[in-house]
C-alpha cells in the first residue's frame, strides 16, 4: 500500500487503493484454503482539541488505519486484524485468520451472508463533508463557545471546558461473494459543559451541535449560551417526594428508551434468550399510533449506509407498525441461529425514526400538565431479560404546563413493556444528532423516587 494512504486527499483515490488492497486479501485467502473470506479495511483522521477556562488542556491529531480479516474454512471460522498495513503484517494476519479457522468448532451458523442478499444499489447519502479546520481555529471556537456561555451569568465561574472536532472516516468491505462497497464520511462536533454555583450548591450541565457538514452545526457561541442557561436552570434544585406522576422524556433523553427496544430485540440477547421480548413479533407492544421506522438512506443522516457491515443492502422498513413489533433486528449469523433472514442489521441500526402524533415541546409540557420532565438519566439499572427499568433522573418539575423548578436525586422505576404501552404522545421536536430520531416522549405515569 502506497504511503498516500496515510494522507487521504480525496475518498476516491484512497478508495480505489483499498480496493486493490481488498482484491489482493481475499486471492491470498482462497489461495491458504478459505471456502469463503471477507475483509474491513478503514481509514480515519481527525482533529479533537479542549480547552478549558480558556486555555488550552489538549489538541490532538489522529490517523489510524486498520485492516480486519475473516476467513472460514466450511463452517469454521477465524479472524485477524492489524493496524499497519505493510505487506508483511498483512500476510502474517492472513496466516493467523487461517490457523484459528483450522482450529476451531464448526459452526453451521457461520459463514458470509447470503450471496442473493448483496447490496446492487449504492445511492450518494451525502456523507463527504470535509472541513480544512486547524488547530488553531478549532481553539478559537472552543474558547469562543465556551467564553459565551461564562458571560452569560456571573454565577457561571467555572467549566469542564469547550471541546472541537472533525475527523473523516473512509472505509472498504469486501467478500468472496464478489461484493466490494466503499464508504467515505465526514462528523463535526462542537462541546461545552459549564459550571454553576449559587451559594453553596453547584450544578453542571452541557449542550453540544454534532453534523455531517459544517455548516449544520450550530454557533460556537449558541453551543455556550445553550449550555450556560441549562446550567442556570438547574441551579437550587429541590427534592420531590416519591410518587407516581406522569413523565417527560426530553428528546436528548428520549432515544433511550427507543434504545432500549433495540436491545431486547436484537439477534444476540434472541438466540441467547437473554430478552424480555423473545417471541414477540407480530405482538402489539405500543398505543396503535405509535410506530418507529428505519430509514437508511437520508441524507446526511448519522446512521445512513446503503449496505450493511456484511454487504446485505439497506432498505426502508419499519421496526414497529401501527403499535405492533413488526421483525427483529438481525445479522445473518444471529437470523440463522433464529431460523429466520437477515434484516440487514449486521452492525447496528440504521437511522431509526419515531414519527410524532404532538406538537413542539412546549405543546407536550401543556399535554404533561403537571408531572416531571426528565433531560437527563444516570446508571444502568435496566435488566434486559426482564425488562425492569431504573435509572436515576434529573430535571424539572412541571405544574399547569409550566416549568416550576429543577429537580435532582431521584429515581424513576418500571417495567419497559408497560413503559412501551403507556406512552401517550411523541413531540415533534425531533433531535437528528444521532442514528435515533426522536421527539420529547410523554408516559402517562411512572414511578418517582425521591425523599
Amino acid at each position: 500500500m502506497s504511503a498516500e494512504l496515510s494522507r487521504p486527499a480525496s475518498p476516491e483515490r484512497s478508495l480505489d487503493e483499498l480496493a486493490n488492497l481488498a482484491e489482493d486479501v481475499l486471492a491470498r485467502c482462497r489461495k491458504q484454503g478459505a471456502s469463503q473470506a471477507e475483509v474491513s479495511l478503514n481509514l480515519d483522521r481527525g482533529l479533537d482539541v479542549n480547552v478549558r477556562m480558556g486555555e488550552v488542556e489538549t489538541v490532538e491529531h489522529t490517523r489510524d488505519r486498520s485492516v480486519s480479516i475473516t476467513v472460514y474454512f466450511g463452517g469454521r471460522k477465524g479472524s485477524a486484524s492489524t493496524a499497519d498495513v505493510q505487506p508483511a503484517s498483512i500476510a502474517t494476519s492472513i496466516d493467523q485468520a487461517c490457523a484459528i479457522a483450522r482450529h476451531t468448532e464448526e459452526d453451521p451458523c457461520a459463514g458470509l451472508a447470503d450471496a442473493a442478499r448483496m447490496a446492487t444499489f449504492f445511492p450518494d447519502l451525502d456523507q463527504w463533508h470535509p472541513w480544512a479546520l486547524d488547530a488553531a481555529h478549532a481553539i478559537e471556537l472552543g474558547i469562543a463557545a465556551e467564553a459565551a456561555g461564562r458571560a452569560l451569568d456571573a454565577r457561571l465561574h467555572n467549566s469542564d471546558g469547550a471541546s472541537v472536532s472533525s475527523g473523516s472516516s473512509i472505509g472498504l468491505y469486501a467478500n468472496t461473494h464478489g461484493f466490494l462497497g466503499r464508504e467515505s464520511g465526514t462528523r463535526h462536533t462542537i462541546s461545552c459543559s459549564l459550571l454553576g454555583e449559587d451559594g453553596s450548591a453547584m450544578q453542571r450541565d452541557y449542550w453540544y451541535t454534532t453534523a455531517v457538514a459544517r455548516e449544520d452545526l450550530e454557533p460556537a457561541e449558541a453551543v455556550g449560551r445553550r449550555a450556560a442557561e441549562r446550567t442556570l436552570a438547574r441551579l437550587n434544585p429541590r427534592k420531590l417526594g416519591t410518587r407516581a406522576c406522569p413523565v417527560l422524556f426530553a428528546p436528548e433523553v428520549a432515544r433511550s428508551l427507543i434504545g432500549h427496544l433495540v436491545g431486547a430485540v436484537s439477534g444476540g440477547a434472541l438466540y441467547r434468550r437473554a430478552s424480555f421480548l423473545l417471541d414477540s413479533v407480530g405482538e402489539r407492544l405500543f398505543p396503535d399510533w405509535f410506530s418507529i421506522l428505519e430509514r437508511p438512506h437520508l441524507k446526511r443522516g448519522a446512521g445512513s449506509g446503503a449496505f450493511d457491515g456484511e454487504g446485505v443492502a439497506t432498505v426502508d422498513s419499519d421496526l414497529v407498525r401501527d403499535g405492533v413489533l413488526a421483525r427483529y433486528i438481525l445479522g445473518s449469523y444471529s437470523a440463522r441461529k433464529l431460523g429466520l433472514q437477515s434484516t440487514g442489521n449486521a452492525g447496528g441500526i440504521h437511522n431509526l425514526v419515531v414519527p410524532a402524533n404532538a406538537g413542539g415541546f412546549a405543546d407536550l409540557l401543556r399535554q404533561l400538565d403537571t408531572g416531571f420532565l426528565i433531560t437527563e438519566l444516570m446508571g444502568q439499572g435496566v435488566n434486559t431479560v426482564t425488562g425492569d427499568y431504573s435509572r436515576g433522573a434529573t430535571g424539572f418539575w412541571v405544574e399547569r404546563g409550566v416549568i416550576a423548578y429543577p429537580v435532582d436525586e431521584v429515581t424513576i422505576a418500571g417495567n419497559l413493556r408497560e413503559m412501551f404501552r403507556r406512552i401517550v404522545a411523541v413531540g415533534s421536536d425531533i433531535d437528528t444528532r444521532g442514528a435515533i430520531r426522536t421527539g420529547s416522549i410523554l408516559l402517562e405515569s411512572m414511578m418517582v423516587a425521591g425523599e
